[in-house]
């Protein structure tokens, strides 16, 4: 029986899958072989990879595994169809994993690669930080510096200080061998050795300004290196062979030279380049050089210097204009004390010779008057007229100079009430009648509708004023006609371009009178327009006419404290003139007459009244005056006791005395208190006397006066006509206040 065998037959191989596996091997062998040396490419080319064995490691292992695969190419055997299917499987797999590994590595190895240029790139960039935080810390450095010597230079305003301070503290923080600072002469051709740190070179020392070096320097505002050996650079005696260091200079800008006066310091023109010289040395016998940072602090510095300068410059000028100010300041407080103390004397003086020289006035114009009323040759009769007219005219001088004073200091002011217009320009009218009467001149007055009855204001100063005007054109018109027209001046003809600086402003409690007196008479040249209104100055017209050269000056004075103006026309010699003034006048809240207490204004011609019997008591410590004043009331009918003192005075008053004419500055008592003593003396008033200050002094006033009682104000010096307006006027409305 034959034997069997029991093993299967190999499968035969299908020539199909061993081409495959054939091909599989050689391409996963020569991926193995590829692979190694692209690593060894790798490690090659890589600087900073840490584990090198491990790629070797991985190497060999791959080698190791490319070489079993070569090697299947020659031990190909017959297997089982599903052996071959598995082993045609996996080789299939494990080639193309292997070539993707190995395609993969391809790609790979540049982007490993570039490790190294990012850690480059890091690195470039570090070193970059690190000079730029030198840099930050160089520029801190400086600033502090720079900020601790523009403290040092700032905390003094002294020049010498600034510029030493500049040098020292330079050379300590620079490590300087020397610093000097060289300042331009007052010819502005040199260059002066004015500072240096070490002081080696003796200060003074000048080298020419033109120099090529000081002019390569002064060209730019930035540090220049400059040769050692340059004239402005030899600050050091030589002694022995050294290397001197390296020098810079800077220049220095020289603001407000002109204010500077250290040793030589020019004034230069404004065209000239005004700069000094800063020169710095570095050690000798050392290789240091400067740095762009020194450089930098050394133009900060010169800036700074520049800026500290300035500013000292400007303080010394403001401290010597507060020391000017502080001297013109004294002289001007001085000139005021002593203006001050001229302006009391010259009122005190003014105030006594205004009492001083009425009361002669006084008894001058008295007798004279006592004396006209005798019979007189027609030649007495002419001296009696002639010295009562001077005697006016005097005493219009006095008021005229007592005014002006009053003007001048700003004591005289406004007294303000209601009065009635209209008859303020009658009076002036009758004032003047008798002077117009003899020169047979034609005077007309021509009121508008619309100037109101009655109006507030100062009503002396404005008929003064008037008076003056018109007494004027009365004074230079020999023949012929004199126009007075007052109207109520409308907005639009307010303004008036010869007076620019008069702005009327209207309302409706206020209105402008506009006067204005015409006259034939002499006229005025244009050129002499201009000085009237000055004080004391006259022109041939008034020289002529024996004018004070006061009265317009005072009316100008007056207008513009009643917030006018005033100015004068004329076409020339013989033409005439024209004078025109605008005041401002209130607007009474009622026209009611009735309400308007009784004012007279200037004393009327009562004709030959006289008061037979009326009982008068006269009080004065003149002797002179008192008998004048008697005399001029015993001419008139009264029977007149005197006193001369105010304890006879109170002794002496009774029952039967109407009217009491009282000097109220009289020695012993105070008048003013003589005044209330007759008040208490007597309680009913239908027994009390009519009390009236009869005084040369203007300082008594009409408020005063009411204070106490008194019943009046008479200013000397008084005529026997004025003395008979006064006791009618009195005894009609029991209060008789004359304008003072």
């Amino acid at each position: 029986m034959e034997s069997c065998n029991c093993i299967e037959p190999q499968w035969p191989a299908d020539e199909l899958l061993i081409k495959y596996q054939y091909i599989s091997d050689f391409f996963i062998a020569l991926a193995y072989f590829s692979i190694p040396l692209e690593l060894i490419y790798f490690v090659k080319k890589s600087a900073v990879f840490p584990y090198r064995w491990v790629l070797v490691q991985f190497g060999a292992f791959i080698v190791l595994c490319g070489a079993t695969h070569l090697i299947n190419l020659w031990t190909f055997t017959m297997h089982t169809r599903t052996v071959a299917i598995v082993m045609t499987t996996a080789k299939v797999f494990t080639a193309v994993v292997s070539c993707a590994t190995a395609l993969m590595l391809v790609h790979i190895i540049p982007d490993l690669l570039s490790v190294k240029t990012r850690e480059l790139f890091l690195k470039n960039k570090a070193a970059e930080l690190d000079r730029e935080m030198g840099l930050i810390r160089t520029q801190e450095e400086t600033g502090r510096h720079v900020r601790m010597l523009t403290h040092e230079i700032r905390s003094t305003l002294d020049r010498h200080t600034i510029l030493k301070t500049t040098l020292v503290e330079l050379g300590r923080t620079l490590a300087l061998e020397e610093c000097a600072l060289w300042m331009p002469t007052r010819t502005g051709l040199e260059l002066q050795l004015s500072y240096t740190l070490r002081q080696q070179n003796p200060v003074g020392y000048t080298v020419p300004i033109q120099l090529p070096v000081i002019s390569q320097v002064f060209s730019t505002n930035h540090a220049v290196k400059i040769s050692p050996n340059s004239p402005v650079a030899k600050l050091r005696p030589i002694a022995g062979k050294y290397v001197p260091g390296e020098v810079v200079a800077v220049r220095v800008p020289l603001l407000h030279l002109s204010n500077f006066q250290i040793n030589d310091w020019p004034e230069l023109s404004s065209s000239t380049k005004r700069y000094a010289l800063m020169v710095l040395m570095l050690p000798s016998d050392s290789a240091r050089q400067w740095h762009v940072h020194e450089l930098e602090l050394v133009e900060v510095v010169a800036d700074q210097v520049a800026v500290a300068l300035s500013h000292a410059a400007i303080l010394e000028e403001s401290m010597r204009a507060r020391d000017l100010l502080m001297e013109q300041n004294v002289a001007l407080d001085l000139a005021r004390r002593e203006a001050e103390t001229a302006i009391r004397a010259r009122n005190d003086f003014l105030a006594v010779m205004n009492h001083e020289m009425r009361t002669p006035m006084h008894a001058i114009i008295a007798l004279a008057s006592l004396l006209q009323e005798t019979d007189l040759t027609p030649e007495q009769r002419l001296m009696v007229e002639t010295i009562l007219k001077s005697s006016s005219l005097l005493a219009t001088l006095i008021n005229d100079v007592l005014d002006l004073s009053r003007l001048e200091d700003g004591s005289l002011q406004l007294e303000l009430g209601t009065f009635n217009l209209h008859s303020v320009f009658r009076e002036v009218l009758n004032l003047v009648k008798p002077i117009v009467s003899v020169k047979k001149l034609l005077v007309t007055l021509n009121l508008a509708p619309d100037v109101p009855e009655y109006a507030i204001g100062d009503e002396k100063r404005l008929m003064q004023t008037i008076l003056n005007v018109v007494g004027n054109a009365v004074k230079f018109s020999k023949e012929g006609s004199i126009t007075i027209t007052a109207f109520v001046a409308k907005s639009e003809s307010l303004r008036d371009t010869r007076a620019p600086d008069f702005f009327p402003i209207p309302s409706d409690n206020h209105f402008y009178l506009h006067v204005q007196v015409k006259d034939s008479g002499a006229g005025i040249s244009p050129q002499d327009i201009p000085k009237l209104f000055t004080k004391f100055a006259q022109t041939q017209s008034t020289k002529n006419s024996g004018g004070s050269g006061l009265g317009l000056a005072i009316c100008k004075r007056f207008v513009n404290l009643m917030e006018g103006n005033i100015w004068i026309e004329s076409d020339g010699i013989g033409k005439g003139c024209t004078a025109i003034f605008l005041v401002k006048l209130g607007i009474p809240e009622r026209l009611n007459e009735s309400k308007f207490p009784f004012m007279p204004k200037v004393l009327a011609t009562h004709g030959q009244a006289n008061f037979p019997g009326l009982k008068v008591l006269v009080m004065d410590e003149n002797g002179v005056s008192r008998m004048v004043t008697k005399g001029l009331l015993v001419n008139l009918g009264c029977d007149v006791t005197t006193v001369s003192s105010g304890e006879e005075c109170l002794r002496m008053v009774s029952l039967e005395h109407k009217v009491v004419l009282m000097d109220v500055c009289v020695p012993g008592k105070d008048g003013y208190e003589i005044a209330i003593r007759i008040h208490e003396k007597f309680t009913k008033r239908h027994e009390r006397p009519l009390i009236v200050a009869l005084t040369g002094n203007t300082e008594v006033t009409k408020d005063n006066c009411m204070r106490v009682g008194m019943d009046g104000v008479i200013l000397k010096p008084i005529s026997l006509d004025k003395m008979r307006g006064v006791l009618s006027d009195l005894l009609e409305h029991r209060v008789l206040f004359e304008a003072m």
